[in-house]
């Protein structure tokens, strides 16, 4: 009966200690596991760290954090991205239509050189005065009248447009920059001055146009043109654009003193006085003949267009 008294006390005192023991064994596990572990990617701490080879021990209370900017993690650093293939548009872009020079009331052929400038025939003095004309003076240079219709203009005050034939222009060009100097404007008045030109070939057209532009720009010293004039208003919708094109406005008139048939001084003056309403372009001519009666003529009309309240101006562009 002693020894079964004894015994339960030894008993509890084993449980005891084995419990203790169990108690340790524990606490240095989870020392051990926590120092094996390292950090995670998110800052907690877990088994599976970098020193952890081959070990699949990983915390299942803590996800794996993902990667930065959502990219899968590599051990290989990404190189650089590949450069992008520019995209080739499958049809090409249409051009756009030139657009219309202001005012423009004729439609351009779109199978032509579009019109730099206006291609209607210009009357109008340019901007718009009522109480202004236009002078203009053909089939020159010539260095008998040119000269003194230069002096003429000069000592009134007076602007001018010159249409000029090329092969003239090309014969006489000290005239030409005369004329430039003075402050007066080019005009294209052609190759051969051909007044049914209107019925010949298109060919033919844009080569006395373009060719007589040329010889009168090599004459000035390089001023181009700024008008085209046809020979007697032969004009055509198809030799308009194509001086346009080259920046020269046909240019028209609205009073034609018919000068060139030597009618008389009296008879010049009649009709620009007559006719001043029809429009402000007045046609005079400096070549073809003996323009004695034109300058004479227009010694007295400028004054007397002065005296009225009229400016001299240029064609509108």
């Amino acid at each position: 009966m002693a020894r079964t008294g004894i015994r339960p006390a030894r008993t509890a005192r084993t449980a005891g200690v084995r419990g203790a023991r169990s108690a340790l064994l524990v606490l240095i596990a989870a020392a051990l596991v926590t120092g094996c572990g390292g950090q995670l990617a998110d800052g907690s701490q877990g088994a599976g760290g970098p020193d952890d080879k081959g070990s699949t021990v990983r915390s299942r209370a803590t996800p794996k954090a993902p990667a930065p900017h959502g990219r899968t993690p590599s051990a290989t650093p990404a190189g650089p991205a590949a450069p992008t293939t520019p995209t080739t548009p499958s049809t090409p872009p249409t051009p756009s239509t030139p657009p219309t020079p202001p005012g423009q009331t004729s439609s351009p052929d779109p199978k032509l050189p579009p019109p730099r400038v206006n291609m209607d025939i210009a009357h109008a003095v340019e901007g718009g005065s009522r109480r202004a004309v236009n002078i203009t003076i053909d089939d020159g240079p010539d260095p008998t009248w040119t000269p003194k219709i230069l002096k003429i203009l000069r000592d009134n005050g007076a602007r001018a447009t010159f249409c000029m034939i090329g092969p003239q222009a090309a014969a006489h060009p000290g005239l030409v920059r005369r004329v430039v100097a003075d402050g007066h404007r080019l005009c294209d008045h052609t190759v051969t001055h051909n007044t049914a030109m209107d019925h010949r070939s298109k060919r033919y057209q844009k080569q006395q146009i373009l060719a007589a532009a040329q010889q009168i720009t090599r004459a000035s010293g390089g001023v181009e043109p700024l008008y085209y004039r046809a020979p007697g208003g032969a004009f055509t919708p198809y030799s308009r654009q194509i001086a346009a094109s080259a920046g020269m406005r046909p240019l028209g008139w609205n009073v034609d003193t018919k000068d060139y048939e030597e009618p008389g001084v009296g008879a010049i003056l009649h009709v620009v006085r007559h006719e001043l309403d029809n429009g402000p372009t007045l046609l005079f001519h400096d070549g073809g003949g003996d323009r004695s009666q034109t300058a004479a003529a227009l010694r007295k009309l400028l004054p007397w267009l002065r005296h009225h309240g009229y400016g001299f101006g240029f064609p509108v562009r």
